[in-house]
């Protein structure tokens, strides 16, 4: 390809609007490859970026990491992939293989991971980059807005999901990317769902039964029988103790998200009788194969709402105040 450019919505600086700028398309080096972006997720892992309580990102930073895009140059040694192939990206970008988690199937927790619109430039833009290890090619029958979702409340969720084991009644604090997919999946393996939403959320609530669930009420009250276990995908750290509340002896509370305000102090007997809290780092090559299976045995319904590239920061605005059912979706 050419040398050209594209549009990118930049992050100069936390704590500071995105802006709109024209940047050199990158070109693929050995093992990646170039894509043509069709579609980004918002995540809120990004307002952790531009709020600064994620760390040292790359900067200037082109962020995103639920990128849906199709193949536009292959670079050296990449096979399985060809020019025009549909392929989604995550936020685990590149791991080396050579560490001692890597060595042993724990990629998730490599010591050299780099990750996609926080260390890597990512897909708001135009044009993206991807370890062709960390591309998954994105089943049929899901739009382009629809699968971006798939990318990271879907691969994160899923991981989180698979870490409650075997629960049968699991409860899913914060309803929104994330749950509202997961919730699918499990109602789809005849698991029960139990919603907790912001107090008061009606919207919410209604949504999540609209979606199988059990039960939907606000994050303050228990539900009506004990949990097996409890999904923590919102942000807010006196979740745990309220989720240790609602789940039964020998139940876990999973932290999905990879920040969280700090979690205050809770009495032991909340933690006793074989309870465990675990959190959740990332993904692997495993979670996103099994993951994209389930998504091609029935349809995930994936609520989004779409802005153009352009208006980024009104999108960011918008799941920033909590105005979003669903997901957020850039279209370049």
């Amino acid at each position: 390809m050419p040398v050209e450019t594209m549009l990118a919505m930049v992050l100069e600086r936390p704590r500071e609007p995105l802006r709109l700028r024209e940047v050199l398309i990158p070109s693929p080096g050995p093992g990646r490859i170039l894509l043509k972006v069709a579609a980004c997720g918002v995540c809120r892992t990004d307002l952790h970026i531009f709020d600064g309580d994620l760390m040292n990102p790359k900067l200037p930073l082109i962020p995103g990491h639920e990128i849906v895009g199709r193949v536009v140059e292959l670079g050296g040694g990449v096979v399985g992939y060809e020019i025009g192939d549909r392929v989604g990206v995550p936020w685990l970008g590149y791991t080396c293989e050579t560490c001692c988690y890597c060595k042993s199937g724990r990629e998730n927790l490599c010591e050299n991971a780099r990750f996609t619109g926080y260390t890597i430039d990512g897909g708001y833009a135009e044009y993206a980059l991807a370890d062709v290890r960390y591309a998954f090619p994105i089943p049929e029958g899901y739009s382009d807005a629809n699968a971006a979702p798939l990318l990271c409340a879907g691969l994160i969720g899923y991981r989180a999901y698979r870490m409650a084991g075997d629960a049968e009644r699991i409860g899913m604090y914060g309803f929104g990317a994330a749950a509202h997919i997961i919730a699918q999946v499990a109602v789809h393996q005849r698991k029960k769902v139990y919603a907790f939403t912001r107090p008061g959320d009606r919207e919410k609530q209604t949504f999540a039964l609209s979606l199988g669930a059990t039960w939907a009420g606000d994050s303050t009250a228990l539900p009506p029988e004990p949990l097996d276990a409890a999904i923590i995908f919102a942000p807010v750290g006196p979740l745990v103790p309220a989720a240790l509340r609602a789940v039964d002896k020998g139940g876990i509370v999973v932290c999905a998200g990879i920040h969280m305000s700090d979690i205050p102090a809770f009495p032991y007997d909340i933690l006793w009788e074989e309870r465990k809290i675990v959190s959740v780092a990332n993904l692997t090559r495993r979670d996103g194969e099994g993951f994209m299976a389930i998504a091609r045995e029935f349809p995930i319904e994936t609520h989004v709402m779409e802005f153009p590239l352009k208006r980024a920061n009104a999108a960011i605005g918008e799941l920033r105040a909590g105005r979003i059912t669903g997901a957020v979706i850039l279209i370049p």
